[in-house]
């Protein structure tokens, strides 16, 4: 026990001085009071910004929900990463091509992926020649007090109302209104809150 805590500790000391200089580097936007326990993965020159209070747990040591997945916040080409206060994100990937706007308050649990973008082609041909200019995009926007269950997917052109829950392990392919709770694969509506 005593040389977990040990590792644990040496281990937030270096994830805290290299996100520091990931930060920096990828000119990421960070408000006040934010903390991030294990190194996270940012990605996309200043197209991502995160609000205050927001808290971002990132490998094993941290959350063991989302097991020994980092969490990746990255933009591609003209993508755009926006993350409201009070938000907690546990060992998640959020990529946008596009945009993902997550307002106030919305926490997302372990292991889950935003993704607004296909990334490749539906095309096998266009694939196959590495064609990507046009892979499909669509903005996601998570909408205040929201809660993404562990292990979650949810797809482009989605729109998460306000605290809605998405039970874990969901793959959200269409809007979820406001006050409901939705779970599934595809998701699906089980009841009002």
């Amino acid at each position: 026990m005593f040389v977990f805590k040990i590792s644990r500790k040496i281990s937030l000391y270096i994830s805290r001085i290299c996100n520091f200089f990931l930060i920096k580097e990828q000119g990421v936007k960070v408000g006040k009071y934010c903390v991030f326990k294990g190194k996270i993965y940012f990605s996309g020159k200043n197209s991502i910004k995160l609000g205050d209070n927001v808290r971002i747990n990132s490998g094993k040591h941290f959350n063991v929900i989302g097991g020994n997945t980092r969490t990746i916040i990255r933009t591609i080409g003209p993508g755009k990463i926006n993350i409201g206060n009070g938000c907690g994100i546990s060992n998640s990937a959020i990529i946008a091509a596009n945009s993902v706007t997550i307002e106030d308050n919305v926490l997302i649990g372990g292991n889950c992926k935003i993704f607004d973008t296909d990334f490749h082609p539906l095309q096998a041909e266009k694939r196959a020649k590495n064609e990507n200019s046009d892979t499909k995009t669509s903005p996601i926007l998570i909408k205040k007090g929201a809660f993404v269950g562990a292990h979650t997917v949810i797809l482009k052109g989605v729109i998460v109302g306000e605290n809605s829950i998405i039970g874990a392990g969901s793959v959200v392919t269409k809007n979820i209104p406001s006050n409901e709770i939705w779970a599934g694969n595809p998701a699906k509506f089980i009841r009002e809150i």
